[in-house]
């Protein structure tokens, strides 16, 4: 009878501790879930803290920041590009022309290029004045002293510029022989530099 009750006890433990070691087991899988939970919000908080940051010191958000970039900025938007240089990480660098850069070209090709259906002509304006990579003026100036004083550069518009040095200032001629003059330069953004420039360049039609 003793030993029939010692067999009895005997089971019942081993199944209370079973039980226990599934209440563990579930316990501490429902702990590792949780913690999982916890830190793919926290990387999904992170990740979105630094696409904002990226965002509010990106190239289009300089621009928008700079009052004499103000036609570019409306010409971004127009051309459907001003996304593109808020949330793509490139690195771009961008000749951007002031205001009296535009004021310069034709007032009626302008007023015909931010049109909505010459919105890919507009586009492919901009892009001549985009270089896929981040480039600063020193690294500019030592690759056209590098090349015998002119360094050619391919666009993300699919054109070349020239760059050369004339006195303390670094030109840029378009496929037109046209010149512009970088008159601002490194201005840092998180996807890219910009430099500004005085003149629309065009690729050869």
């Amino acid at each position: 009878m003793k030993i029939k009750m010692l067999f009895t006890v005997l089971a019942l433990s081993a199944i209370v501790f079973t039980s226990c070691e599934d209440n563990k087991k579930k316990e501490q899988a429902e702990k590792e879930r949780m913690e999982q939970m916890e830190a793919e919000k926290e990387a999904e908080m992170q990740a979105e803290k630094e696409k904002m940051e990226m965002e509010s010191n990106s190239i289009a958000a300089k621009a928008m920041e700079t009052d004499t970039l103000s036609t570019l900025v409306t010409a971004l938007k127009a051309a459907e590009l001003a996304e593109m240089f808020k949330t793509e990480e490139g690195p771009f660098t961008v000749f951007a022309p002031h205001n009296a850069a535009f004021n310069k070209v034709d007032k009626a090709t302008l007023e015909s290029l931010l049109k909505p259906e010459n919105k890919e002509k507009l586009a492919d304006v901009l892009k001549y004045h985009v270089v896929s990579g981040e480039v600063t003026s020193q690294q500019l100036v030592q690759a056209i002293q590098d090349n015998d004083g002119k360094y050619e550069i391919s666009t993300v518009g699919g054109g070349k510029l020239v760059a050369s040095i004339e006195g303390e200032n670094v030109i840029l001629t378009d496929e037109n022989g046209n010149k512009a003059t970088v008159v601002m330069t490194d201005v840092d953004a998180s996807n890219g530099v910009v430099h500004v420039i005085d003149a629309v360049v065009m690729k050869k039609a």
